[in-house]
């Protein structure tokens, strides 16, 4: 993955990047009042290449002048149908309020759709109002089946080929 957006660039994660990521997922955390878990819900970004690339997922990180100010990833979950889990979507301050969110998950439905996944799911915390507006705007269903301690909101929606079998 490479592309651009406005002036982000967003790109697949590196493994120099492991410490720089992990860093601007707890600053949001924080700034939330939520708190980074490295040995449970955050494991996955010490653990990239495990997590992500040998599952089938993917990891991005999205660069402004030089800097990183974002991430957005995915892998394949069992539950579900054809299913992944949207994870570590985290914007800084500074990137917020452009419409990248909204770009990033558009791209990282792409990505899935293309890939013949057909159900996306996202954990999120209330807290989170940004990212619950987000996902409720783009067509998620709030469900059950939280797995997550700091998140009270699960949501799904069907992609792909499933809409398509769906429609009248």
């Amino acid at each position: 993955m490479k592309t651009i957006y406005r002036n982000f660039l967003i790109r697949d994660w590196q493994p120099h990047d492991r410490t720089l990521a992990a860093e601007l997922i707890q600053s949001v955390l924080t700034e939330y009042g939520l708190t980074a878990e490295p040995a449970a819900a955050d494991h996955d970004v010490f653990q990239v290449e495990d997590a992500y690339w040998r599952t089938g997922g993917e990891f991005w990180v999205v660069e402004w002048q030089g800097r990183l100010v974002g991430t957005a990833a995915f892998y394949p979950v069992s539950r579900g149908q054809q299913a992944v889990e949207i994870r570590k979507m985290y914007l800084l301050p500074e990137s917020r309020g452009q419409g990248l969110g909204t770009f990033l998950l558009q791209t990282l439905e792409q990505v899935i759709s293309d890939r013949g996944f057909q159900q996306i799911w996202v954990e999120t915390a209330s807290r989170l109002k940004e990212a619950v507006k987000l996902y409720e705007r783009s067509g998620y269903q709030i469900t059950t089946g939280v797995e997550t301690a700091r998140c009270d909101r699960i949501y799904t929606k069907f992609i792909g080929q499933a809409i398509a079998t769906e429609a009248p």
